[in-house]
């Protein structure tokens, strides 16, 4: 028994080591077969003493039972994304802001590092002591889905820290398919009769996304970690992020290149040496990520509403080729927006196989003078959206007759219109089968109302028996209409009927969003939720309340005001309450209150954990005795509340000389 547990301890380090230098190094130790020898060795003797597994032994990466669904979790600290811009212009313009809120002159050189951007897959991995114990989709970028089983099998992932580190780590980076990879893919699923990935990202995030971990396992997934959860001060952590890569590194997690630049111009240098040598890297590169070095610099400059001010990303110009247009079509969108799109003699770009492009709209085609037959320059427009943008004019046929864009719709044929000063033509029909699958789709997808089950094939159909022509109706349906569907049978329906009821009561912000409302996008949703608190305060505000909403302006006003101003849109959102839907509201704050509390005017952070109630109740308790909850502190913040573990933002706080209250002195404000 003693021998067996050294040799169980003595292979699991070796294979460890040997998967560290696989993975994370590109250097193997061992042939393949050795690997595969040491490890059936340590599979049957943690077989023969299961007394000794360990979630930590290479074993556990093999992948475990099927699960029936994924669960949810919240980041403690929001996965934000990153500004863009695309010229060198743009990149000046961002280091002059950052000089601005630095208080800096305009000639001031600032350490800035620059790292490629990879297209994959965000993901955070969540270490306690050392240990792997949680693994988060970014999804909204504040709840992801918990992918633990599935981040286990990834061998570039360690599941336990190769130095000591105590407490809480939460390391955050990319998920990816290497170019090579990626093609014996799907080499492999065409020899199976499978249908082919598009491109390395999805195939990616489909491989990380399975059920059961067995079949991500199977796939050859990478993983690279590039930043914390929060940005690290004090407490011995790296004081930069060329440090902190290093740092990283120690740890045991695979790193990405960096370039560290003095200065804008030496910046621009590092971003055209990435361009240049993009095809030799082993995984999709769609721009170069600039971030300042420093992290006390880091903290000064802080974050706007979704992204850091201290990072930019640097898109890289579209990979391109050339194709032959073999039919223009045009598609009916949920708000009735006719767009053309050219198909295409497939033709591979940055390792996706593109079959349709965007021509946008009526004007765009006349622009480029598109025709059935021509043979055009497609690009992948920010690497993942085809659109045709040139014509070769030397290869046309002479034949050829320009494009005539439809006066009906193709699906209503009712006359499309284009409303004076907008370049989109339209289906005003809101009857319109294609505005209604759209619609359906958009209020049923995982981010608005999530009703599972509820795709598009299916949505096609209900529309074609005529059981749903808007949301609400989707909650009507009854088992029996549900059972003389095409396959469906008890078990299935009863699945269908269950998530159409879980999809009865979700946050209002998702159910505004759900609404499908022009220019109202997931984050103007969360506004509005989080301002006006409940669906009817929404429903019925005038144009100057939704403007006092910070961040709102007169475009997104207007479309409120439109929207709700029409009837057939109230009586919409009344058939949806009288089929059961509830949105969750927000706990609603009187003007009375909001003036005449102990916080009015106050805006308070809570951080860390609290023993008397919940993060959302502590927010609520701050509106209700009118203050703002913000969820990041800045040099207008008033309190921080510190509650058990509270991470950076007290670092933060105590930087901006902010007041830190304990928890019972936030209860005695609030009580």
């Amino acid at each position: 028994m003693a021998n067996d547990r050294a040799r169980i301890e003595q292979l699991r380090k070796e294979l460890t080591e040997h998967a560290h230098h696989y993975y994370v190094l590109d250097a193997p130790t061992v042939a393949d077969a050795e690997y595969d020898r040491l490890f059936r060795e340590l599979e049957a003797l943690e077989k023969q003493h299961p007394d000794l597994a360990s979630a930590e032994s290479p074993t556990q990466r093999v992948g475990g039972a099927p699960r029936e669904g994924f669960r949810t979790a919240a980041h403690r600290h929001p996965m934000v994304s990153l500004g863009n811009v695309f010229d060198h212009e743009g990149l000046k313009e961002f280091d002059a802001r950052v000089k601005r809120h630095l208080g800096r002159p305009a000639d001031a050189l600032i350490d800035y590092v620059a790292e490629p951007k990879v297209d994959g897959l965000g993901l955070e991995l969540i270490y306690e002591d050392g240990a792997l114990t949680g693994a988060l989709t970014r999804g909204d970028g504040t709840t992801g889905e918990e992918v633990l089983a599935n981040a286990k099998t990834i061998g570039a992932i360690p599941l336990r820290l190769r130095q000591k580190h105590a407490g809480l780590l939460e390391v955050r980076g990319e998920v990816y398919l290497g170019k090579k990879d990626f093609l014996r893919l799907n080499e492999e699923r065409e020899q199976d009769g499978e249908p082919l990935f598009a491109n390395p990202r999805n195939a990616a995030a489909g491989s990380l996304r399975q059920l059961d971990s067995h079949v991500t396992a199977s796939r050859p997934l990478r993983a690279v970690m590039y930043a914390l959860s929060a940005i690290p001060i004090g407490q011995g952590m790296p004081a930069t992020h060329e440090e902190f890569v290093a740092w990283l590194k120690d740890l045991g997690f695979a790193t990405l290149p960096i370039q560290l630049c003095r200065g804008i111009d030496r910046v621009i240098a590092a971003y055209e040496d990435f361009r240049a040598r993009r095809q030799s890297f082993p995984y999709d590169m769609d721009g170069v990520v600039i971030k300042v070095n420093d992290h006390a610099t880091q903290l000064e400059l802080g974050s706007v509403a979704r992204a850091p001010r201290w990072a930019i990303a640097y898109k890289m110009p579209a990979e391109r080729a050339t194709s032959v247009i073999e039919d223009i079509l045009v598609q009916v969108g949920r708000t009735g927006a006719v767009t053309p799109v050219a198909v295409l003699a497939p033709v591979e770009i940055a390792g996706a196989t593109i079959s349709r492009a965007t021509l946008h709209n009526a004007d765009e085609i006349a622009r480029l003078d598109v025709r059935v037959g021509d043979t055009v320059w497609v690009e992948r427009a920010g690497d993942v959206i085809p659109a045709v943008v040139e014509v070769i004019a030397s290869e046309r046929r002479n034949a050829s007759k320009p494009f005539v864009f439809p006066k009906v719709c193709p699906e209503c044929e009712t006359a499309i219109v284009r409303p004076e000063g907008e370049v989109v033509a339209r289906c005003p029909n809101p009857d319109c089968p294609a505005q209604v699958r759209e619609r359906i789709l958009h209020f049923a997808r995982r981010r608005a109302m999530d009703i599972d089950g509820l795709g598009e094939k299916l949505v096609a159909q209900l529309i074609y028996k005529g059981l749903v022509k808007r949301p609400s109706d989707v909650y009507t349906l009854t088992r029996e209409q549900i059972l003389s569907l095409d396959r469906f049978a008890e078990k299935s329906a009863d699945k269908l009927l269950k998530a159409i009821e879980a999809a009865k009561s979700r946050p209002l912000a998702r159910f505004l969003f759900a609404l499908g409302i022009r220019h109202i996008g997931e984050h103007v949703s969360r506004l509005l939720a989080q301002s006006l608190r409940n669906l009817e305060a929404v429903r019925t505000a005038t144009s100057e309340q939704f403007l006092a909403i910070a961040g709102i302006g007169d475009e997104v006003a207007g479309a409120l005001v439109d929207f709700f101003g029409q009837k057939e849109n109230q009586a919409g959102i009344d058939a949806l309450l009288e089929a059961g839907v509830s949105p969750v509201s927000e706990p609603a704050v009187s003007s009375g209150a909001a003036a005449s509390g102990k916080l009015a005017g106050k805006t308070v952070v809570i951080t860390g954990t609290l023993e008397s109630m919940s993060r959302d109740q502590a927010q609520e308790a701050v509106i209700a005795a009118g203050g703002r909850a913000s969820s990041s502190v800045s040099s207008k913040t008033s309190f921080v509340v510190a509650g058990k573990d509270p991470g950076s933002k007290l670092d933060k706080a105590r930087a901006l000389g902010v007041t830190v209250l304990s928890e019972e002195e936030f209860l005695a404000l609030v009580r």
